[in-house]
């Protein structure tokens, strides 16, 4: 067991925003035991407080953000992992914006500035957890286990993927404040040099260069840069998981062993250990093949006969991310018109479609049951290619934001791994009976 620990004077960043491209200023300050980390978000009427723990995380595409009643910080998981790796756990954290600065997209900004404040010992011991028993959380080729462990923590971890243009890498770290600091840390974020086009159409990455993301060439150099470590592409896998394990709120005793794992996968982690917390028992296990039927669709969407545009939900990550599938047959009702000769789907009912399933995603949130999500608006929305009898859409929506009466969610279709269509879609949750 170990006294808890926090800063002795305040530390500022200022920078820009990796996914936003925005400019904000962060402030660092000393808590007093048992506080925790909090967010206030400067900018924000009332000046709203958000808790660092796993209820308040949520997941956006690529990164880790915080949620509390509509205030929202993003991409908090490098700053997170300084903390954890750091072993600080009590702190207040102010800033002026959506999402905190990226640095240099590794931790070594928040380490040196944390490092900086100096950091001090606190007259109560902080609690330890260590798991119970086994946890394996697997979603597709990611898989992560936490296994119980009497040595701390220690991450190990194995980044093995079919589009990266070299070999397995593997690393192993048991967390302690020299090896973080000095084998992790500096580790910046990564993406590929085939996911940057895709990435920008989006509308992410808009603080991203060179200096501050890797970007990986199809012979595995990096673009205008040089790697810190030979393997430092894993190594920023590893920062990631310790920054989305600090959301479990407890000094942790386990080893965490990950394959091709990332946020969304650590989360659902973090979710588990949390229960075996409060002891509770695991979330049941997502079963192969359909998650919802076509009368389950029906019971959760108010669509029917000719314009249910959904045959099935085949993967449902909480109300971040779903998969659906839509068969296209000769028999749709809008080939009559669309056209006699040449049938092809209308590009406004694979639009039709990807709203229904961002709507069935939407409604899975247990206060917005019984309840309609109205499409606001649709931003870049491209139709790529045409989609004839015979093919099978395959049907994605993932949350990008979503607060009490309003929701942003990026949606795709694709036929045979060819995207064919693609927009970002606004949404208003209204009672059922509203006009």
């Amino acid at each position: 067991m170990r006294l808890q620990r926090t800063i002795s004077r305040p530390a500022e960043i200022e920078g820009i925003g990796l996914f936003s491209g925005e400019r904000t200023r962060l402030r660092i300050s000393p808590a007093p035991v048992d506080a925790g980390v909090t967010f206030t978000r400067l900018d924000l009427p009332g000046r709203p407080r958000i808790p660092v723990n796993a209820n308040t995380a949520t997941i956006r595409p690529r990164r880790t953000a915080i949620q509390k009643d509509g205030a929202e910080v993003e991409t908090v998981e490098h700053l997170l992992a300084a903390m954890g790796g750091l072993s600080i756990d009590n702190l207040e954290v102010e800033v002026n914006g959506a999402e905190i600065p990226g640095g240099d997209g590794s931790s070594a900004p928040f380490v040196d500035a944390l490092t900086s404040a100096g950091i001090v010992e606190q007259d109560k011991p902080k609690p330890v957890y260590q798991l119970r028993e086994a946890i394996h959380v697997r979603d597709g080729e990611q898989s992560i286990v936490a296994m119980p462990s009497s040595e701390g923590l220690t991450v190990s971890y194995t980044l093995n993927h079919e589009n990266l243009p070299f070999h397995a890498q593997h690393y192993t770290l048991s967390v302690n404040p020299e090896s973080f600091a000095q084998e992790i840390a500096p580790a910046r974020t990564w993406c590929l040099s085939s996911e940057v086009d895709e990435l920008l159409r989006q509308g992410f990455g808009k603080g991203c260069t060179t200096q501050n993301t890797l970007v990986v060439n199809p012979h595995g150099d990096v673009r205008e840069n040089t790697l810190r470590f030979p393997d430092e592409l894993v190594r920023h896998k590893i920062l990631d998981i310790v920054g989305d394990l600090y959301l479990a709120g407890s000094h942790l005793r386990a080893h965490i062993v990950a394959v091709r794992s990332g946020h969304s996968v650590n989360h659902r982690l973090v979710q588990e250990i949390h229960r075996q917390m409060q002891g509770l028992s695991p979330l049941p296990k997502k079963p192969a093949g359909t998650m919802l039927d076509v009368r389950e669709i029906l019971k959760i969407l108010p669509h029917r006969f000719p314009f249910l545009l959904i045959d099935k939900v085949l993967e449902l990550d909480s109300y971040r991310r779903a998969v659906g599938i839509k068969n296209v047959t000769y028999n749709e009702p809008f080939f009559q018109g669309h056209f006699p000769q040449q049938p092809i789907m209308p590009g406004v009912l694979q639009i039709e479609a990807m709203a229904q399933l961002a709507g069935a995603l939407l409604m899975r949130k247990a206060e917005n049951q019984n309840k309609l999500a109205v499409l606001l608006s649709i931003d870049a929305c491209k139709l790529r290619k045409t989609v004839v009898p015979g093919d099978q859409l395959r049907i994605e929506a993932e949350a990008l934001k979503i607060k009490a009466r309003t929701a942003h969610v990026y949606t795709k279709c694709t036929v045979d791994g060819q995207m064919v269509s693609e927009a970002q879609m606004k949404f208003m949750i209204v009672e059922s009976d509203d006009e």
